[in-house]
């Protein structure tokens, strides 16, 4: 855990205190919509738009995504709908749904790593790559070995990028990452200011970079909820199975039931996502 939440965080609460009012903060790929080999090819279905505007009306507002894609990825996905975002893993902001959102730059430095990893691994099969200004995915799928040779080459490029970087492996895939590129630094800001101020964060999510918007969460006394993988060690101390058991339950007319979710032991996460 990253130590400077970690040694601050209380122990979250089991159920709701009367008068809770809440804020919830979504991760899309793989905890509302399933992994896809290329993230263009995802499709969002209009139970998925009803439900999010459900919650929306429900809370007031206080809900929004928090991905790894841009901006104007999440725009082009969920038209016409505009959500209160943070992509790129809170690098782009959208605090309200009326902002503009304003795409971040691609250092020279990652531009030319990603000419380079077009050139070795553009034809290579099962490999998707995904520039995403500051932010440089190699997409691999469910293939280990696909992503054990990434991971290898990633950390050997990280030299030749801006102070800062690392490498962040992930369920289907490697990603390289800016310092700012924190999902927990942009749950806190969206904790400052209107409707989510002085709320009570839910956190959902299902891979690495989502641990620290899990850590910054629990800080904040609320929930984080860890989808799929069980077996993989995780800050947060509650579970949903997968993408249709997440849908299910942020729909259910009393959400949120917090004694439907599965209760987790404890378990030290990696540091991957906060380093």
């Amino acid at each position: 855990m990253s130590r400077a939440i970690s040694e601050a965080m209380p122990s979250p609460a089991l159920a709701p205190a009367a008068g809770d009012r809440w804020a919830l903060f979504l991760d899309i790929d793989g905890t509302l919509l399933e992994h896809h080999k290329d993230p263009t090819g995802v499709v969002v279905d209009d139970e998925l738009r009803t439900l999010l505007s459900n919650l929306d009306r429900q809370l007031g507002g206080a809900v929004a995504v928090i991905s790894g894609r841009s901006l104007a990825s999440i725009d082009t996905l969920f038209q016409p709908m505009v959500l209160r975002a943070g992509g790129l893993f809170g690098i782009e902001l959208r605090l309200s749904p009326d902002e503009p959102a304003v795409a971040a730059e691609e250092p020279p430095a990652l531009a030319a790593l990603a000419e380079r990893a077009e050139a070795e691994l553009g034809r290579a099969p099962n490999i998707v790559i995904e520039r995403k200004g500051p932010v440089l995915a190699i997409h691999t799928g469910p293939h280990p070995q696909s992503l054990d040779h990434i991971t290898r080459l990633a950390k050997a490029a990280l030299p030749t990028l801006p102070d800062g970087y690392r490498v962040v492996e992930g369920n289907v895939g490697v990603e390289l990452l800016p310092a700012a590129a924190l999902k927990g630094d942009a749950v806190y800001r969206f904790m400052t200011v209107e409707p989510f101020k002085g709320r009570r964060p839910i956190f959902i999510g299902d891979d690495v970079p989502d641990e620290h918007a899990f850590e910054s969460v629990h800080a904040l006394g609320g929930i984080a909820v860890k989808v799929g993988r069980p077996e993989q060690a995780t800050a947060a101390l509650h579970a949903l199975a997968d993408v249709a058991a997440v849908r299910a339950w942020l729909g259910d007319p009393q959400f949120p039931l917090l004694d439907k979710l599965v209760r987790r032991e404890v378990t030290e996460a990696a540091d991957e996502a906060g380093k």
